[in-house]
């Protein structure tokens, strides 16, 4: 299993996004189960080459439904876009079964690096959407010598 910090700074607010690859393998099934009750967002990768890797995206899709929070926000991942030529998932069969199940759809390519920041920006957007915004109190903001918020992390890049 990988484990990854990735910060993100989307518009104000910065997000800080904990990834974890568990190359979708049966042996981390129970490891990856536990990981669906925490998240915020779930990124469903298979590989556009491998029709087996399509065929598991079902089973997960259940097993997120079964493990994680209601209302997690869930994306399909075509990856290996840069193989046209050894294509065997038609890019039409991801767009349906995202389609389906209401969740958004790309192709990337991590080797070519398509679509990979995009899908990861639009993830984290999707995410701060349904969260709260906390605005600072009073106490927190000194309008008096222009130092802004204060007791906050810095707020973007």
């Amino acid at each position: 299993v990988a484990f990854v910090i990735l910060l993100i700074c989307l518009h104000v607010p910065m997000c800080k996004l904990a990834i974890r690859d568990t190359a979708g393998q049966e042996r981390f099934h129970t490891i990856t189960t536990s990981y669906y009750r925490g998240a915020m967002g779930i990124m469903l990768v298979y590989d556009i080459t491998n029709a087996k890797s399509f065929e598991n995206i079902s089973k997960w899709l259940r097993n997120i439904d079964e493990h994680a929070n209601e209302d997690v926000e869930r994306m399909l991942l075509g990856n290996k876009c840069d193989m046209e030529d050894k294509r065997i998932v038609p890019k039409a069969k991801g767009e349906q079964i995202a389609r389906e199940h209401g969740i958004r759809f790309f192709e990337t390519s991590a080797k070519a690096n398509i679509n990979i920041e995009k899908a990861f920006l639009t993830l984290a957007e999707d995410i701060l959407r349904k969260t709260p915004v906390k605005e600072p109190n009073s106490e927190n903001v000194d309008i008096s010598s222009g130092g802004g918020v204060t007791g906050w992390k810095s707020k973007c890049c």
